[in-house]
């Protein structure tokens, strides 16, 4: 059992599909197994190294293929940590690497269902399995003669002759097994391994009320008076929303972000801007049987011992001991450093705005739901730049065809349609071949880019099978998935700027993963440190503004005509326009969620601690947090973003200090920096620590003077993000 796929399952716990690979030559050599009667337990076959056989499953087939999955794998690991030979890197560390290829198939399609198609039945299945993956975890990594294996080999490591990338496996296999029990007592860890099934079943009930809040909760608009200010491609967006969900004849605001953020941005009835913000903000926290709070201080509180129970003064600390950051302490200095300029520059923008309103006679005091509203209205002031003006000229596939256009610029990388000929899950997924520039095969990128029942909200990337070369070349696979309104048939879908930056930063992370180059699975993509990982992904954001890039993408629906030099200058001077409240309204959130974690064993009344946290920390009252506790699903959902929201910003402190490496050259497509790009961050996935590939990309460490220059704040407090 991998790191990489002990990570991925740690990450089914959250809906984050897992990864697969080929069989190993060892394998081929044996004579082939009998074709199992589950599908689902096959090896993928059809073209690009075997493809997920969607369509010729049954969503009951998934739980059996777990069951036997887990069951084959666990017999390859005690094979492994029974054998009688001494132990070596090749029959301990790359053993590892091959076993459990079953499991990761079936755990992908498990991933796929949970994430994207979970409707009542893959809940049950969820509900069943969470606990019992996560004692599947728990079997290997507190199997004593398997990590006594591990524990020889890194003892000796230094006498190994292993390579830099061999060293790290054994570094990181290690520190895996010891940071999840592997030293402890009986005792200990079968009570760690209850805690573990206890978190795992929360985590699952997280997400599926806040599912259910989102699937069935939404303002219906009743009229053409109550769609006032809304320009005819919401209105559309609206309408199929109702009829979708049983109201023809009316309009819904549905309860997702894209649905609601642009609705408060452009509805001029104040009343309905309250209420649709009032649904949203409130999920998971209306006291019914969806409430998430109850469920939120049993996962403190279990997360709080096992961190004892480990070892660690608390959870924060357990949590940030493997990341850049290291310790919460870095963390929040980052965010300190941050936090004061961001509040100071809303008061800016709270101003404007309030004498906006004062100007039009309102006799209204700024409130959170009047936030975006105001704040288009100081922009159409200040930039003469309006959302409704620009975006004609965001349209979803034009964008997807400049997506593919930077990658082939950045990295030489070609998409090419295969739609049709690979099965899919869903009539909405589409899938493309990647190809590197001499035409080689380099993987599959799947897009399921529209919002529907029983899918999560938000935007994310999975990786279906993950790069490796440890038995011949293994093509990666990998997908976006978004949540957009898909208006209607045959018309085009118009973005907004914040969906549009959104969509490139999920297709960093597909690039991080379709660029990877590395031996071994478990180092391979985006499987490295929580706030290293978002590095690639906000650096891909700066290329919308390229102009490069809008001039051949950003095209008027109805003309055809690129966007204006004037309206791009515009979109340029007001880069840094609204940077308080984006600032605030994320690291709010990050600051909750270390705090959270950092009170060890003190029980916690979540809206109580939120509450009274964001008064010490001086919250503006205009602005609510991006995630409150009781929707807070990069946190509450599994353990991946636990004390580590924080991410984000460490990562943009990165990616920030990384584009000026491109702009201290010829610019955004400089090829020598790209090209440096690639070979120190985008190909190296976890085969060395993330400060010293950044190190290798950029000849030394990032401060915070891009990022504060960035989003616009003084640069007074400066200090090194690692």
């Amino acid at each position: 059992m991998s790191r990489g796929r002990a990570a991925m399952l740690q990450c089914l716990l959250f809906t984050v599909a897992g990864c697969a690979s080929q069989p190993s030559k060892r394998e081929e050599a044996i004579a082939p197994k009998p074709q199992p009667a589950n599908t689902l337990l096959a090896e993928w076959t059809g073209p690009f190294g075997g493809v997920p056989p969607f369509g010729r499953y049954q969503t009951q087939d998934i739980q059996p293929a777990l069951e036997s999955a887990m069951s084959d794998n666990l017999r390859e690991i005690e094979g492994i940590a029974r054998n009688p030979d001494a132990p070596s890197f090749e029959n301990t560390i790359v053993a590892l690497e091959r076993s459990g290829k079953e499991l990761e198939r079936v755990s992908a399609i498990y991933g796929i269902h949970t994430s994207t198609l979970n409707d009542a039945e893959v809940q049950a299945i969820e509900t069943a399995m969470s606990p019992r993956l996560a004692a599947f975890n728990d079997q290997i990594v507190q199997n004593g003669p398997l990590f006594a294996r591990i524990a020889t080999l890194y003892e000796s490591r230094d006498r190994l002759g292993l390579n830099p990338e061999q060293q790290r496996l054994l570094w990181l296999e290690y520190t895996r097994f010891v940071r999840s029990g592997a030293k402890l007592d009986d005792a200990s860890k079968q009570r760690l391994s209850a805690l573990n099934q206890k978190l795992a079943s929360l985590f699952a009930k997280f997400r599926q009320n806040l599912l259910a809040e989102e699937n069935t909760q939404m303002v219906v608009l009743e009229s053409e008076a109550d769609l006032a200010g809304l320009p005819p491609n919401l209105r559309d967006d609206a309408a199929s929303a109702a009829a979708a969900r049983g109201q023809p004849g009316k309009w819904a605001i549905v309860n997702t972000r894209s649905s609601v953020e642009p609705f408060l941005t452009l509805s001029t009835r104040r009343d309905l801007r309250e209420k649709v913000f009032r649904m949203f903000v409130m999920r998971g926290d209306n006291g019914d049987a969806h409430d998430n709070k109850a469920i939120i201080t049993e996962i403190l509180k279990l997360r709080a011992e096992r961190a004892k129970l480990l070892g660690y003064p608390t959870h924060a600390h357990w949590r940030l001991e493997n990341t850049m950051a290291k310790t919460p302490e870095r963390a929040d200095a980052l965010m300190e450093a941050v936090w004061k300029p961001a509040v100071a520059r809303v008061r800016e923008e709270v101003a404007d705005m309030q004498a906006v309103a004062d100007k039009e006679h309102a006799g209204i005091r700024i409130a959170p739901w009047d936030y975006r509203f105001y704040a288009e209205k100081v922009r159409r002031a200040k930039y003469e730049l309006d959302e409704s003006e620009l975006k004609p000229y965001l349209q979803l596939e034009k964008l997807r065809e400049g997506m593919f256009w930077v990658a082939g610029e950045l990295f030489g990388l070609k998409f090419v349609s295969v739609s049709g000929s690979v099965p899919v899950y869903h009539p909405d997924v589409r899938v493309w071949e990647v190809r590197d520039a001499a035409g080689n095969h380099v993987g599959l990128w799947y897009f399921d880019p529209y919002a529907r029942p029983g899918k999560n909200s938000g935007a994310w990337m999975n990786e279906y099978r993950r790069q490796s070369r440890i038995d011949g070349d293994v093509p990666v696979i990998v997908s976006n998935n978004s949540n957009f309104l898909k208006g209607k048939p045959g018309e085009p879908v118009l973005i907004s700027w914040d969906d549009a930056t959104g969509m490139f930063h999920e297709f960093g992370h597909a690039l991080h993963g379709l660029n990877s180059s590395v031996t071994y699975p478990s180092l391979s993509g985006t499987n490295v440190a929580r706030d290293y990982v978002e590095f690639p992904s906000q650096l891909l954001e700066h290329w919308l503004y390229t102009r490069a890039l809008l001039d051949k993408y950003a095209v008027h629906v109805r003309t055809g005509q690129p966007i204006p030099e004037a309206l791009v200058k515009k979109i340029e001077r007001s880069k840094t326009f609204n940077q308080g409240f984006a600032t605030v309204e994320y690291l709010s959130a990050a600051l909750i969620d270390m705090k959270l974690h950092l009170a060890g064993e003190t029980p916690i009344d979540p809206r109580k601690f939120e509450r009274e946290t964001l008064a010490a920390l001086g919250m503006p009252r205009e602005i609510v947090m991006r995630h409150r506790t009781a929707q807070f699903q990069h946190v509450f959902s599994g353990d991946g973003y636990s004390a580590g929201y924080y991410s984000y910003l460490w990562a943009d402190t990165l990616s920030a200090d990384a584009w000026e490496a491109f702009g201290e050259a010829s610019g955004p497509y400089d090829q020598k920096v790209a090209a440096r790009l690639k070979e120190t961050i985008f190909s190296k996935g976890n085969t060395a620590d993330p400060a010293d590939l950044y190190r290798s990309f950029r000849g030394r460490d990032p401060g915070i003077g891009a990022l504060m220059r960035k989003r616009g704040f003084a640069t007074g407090a400066m200090g090194a993000a690692n």
